[in-house]
């Protein structure tokens, strides 16, 4: 789904978000106490879930999304990625940057990057990470996240500072707060993910990234079906008779 948005020019890819949202396991929660002493104490607890921190949650017993999405006219998930809440979220940055994106029909069959064309990479704090810049600059576009300033801040995060308190840095770094932010939440209202239906990891995996397929497949449907001009979340409701 992602190569057709791409592939269809209805993205542009030159400004992309990631971000990650907590999700609530079913059931009971497992007390680190317990889980430390290998003792489930009760039924109904997801053993395979984690305990996992949000500043704006505090601590979460599940699972964890991670998405990447597009800015501007039309937000849509360009990949997506499931784990447990304990993960962070500087750990999954490679892996969602690194999945290769499959050629279309009507190109050659080599596989292309997602981000050939991406000049910056939005991301929280939680990305403020040096090895994270170098491999962007690798991939080709800049990660653009707010960057912690030490009593001795080296030359080089000076000059990642400089840019994110930028006029462009914070214009660039404006569009997370109208893109990926409002998706996620969009993402957990209609598909009801949080807290999840399911325990066990593989079943709520199933169950979450298949959400974001779902979508994927809804927009493109109203897109080249005509019926929108441009996003509208409530469309999508509509359409699953929610």
């Amino acid at each position: 789904m992602t190569s057709l948005f791409v592939s269809e020019r209805m993205i542009d890819p030159y400004i992309v978000a990631i971000d990650s949202t907590l999700l609530k396991a079913r059931g009971h929660v497992w007390h680190k106490s317990s889980m430390n002493k290998g003792i489930v104490p009760r039924s109904g607890i997801d053993t395979d879930a984690r305990w996992g921190f949000s500043h704006t949650k505090g601590w979460i017993f599940g699972y964890k999304l991670h998405l990447i999405s597009s800015t501007g006219s039309l937000i849509v998930p360009l990949a997506a990625d499931f784990t447990t809440a304990n993960v962070q979220d500087n750990q999954m940055y490679n892996p969602m940057i690194s999945s290769p994106l499959p050629s279309s029909s009507s190109s050659s069959s080599s596989s292309s990057s997602l981000f050939l064309e991406t000049c910056y990479m939005i991301g929280d704090s939680g990305y403020d990470d040096h090895d994270l810049y170098d491999l962007s600059v690798a991939k080709g576009f800049q990660l653009v996240c707010p960057v912690q300033r030490y009593e001795h801040t080296p030359a080089n995060r000076l000059e990642l500072i400089n840019f994110y308190e930028s006029e462009l840095g914070q214009a660039i770094y404006s569009w997370r707060s109208k893109s990926i932010e409002p998706l996620i939440e969009h993402l957990k209202q209609v598909f009801r993910i949080d807290p999840l239906p399911i325990r066990g990891y593989y079943k709520a995996a199933g169950i979450v990234l298949l959400s974001v397929l779902l979508y994927q497949i809804l927009v493109y449907h109203n897109l080249r079906t005509r019926h929108l001009l441009q996003q509208r979340p409530k469309a999508i409701k509509h359409m699953l008779c929610c």
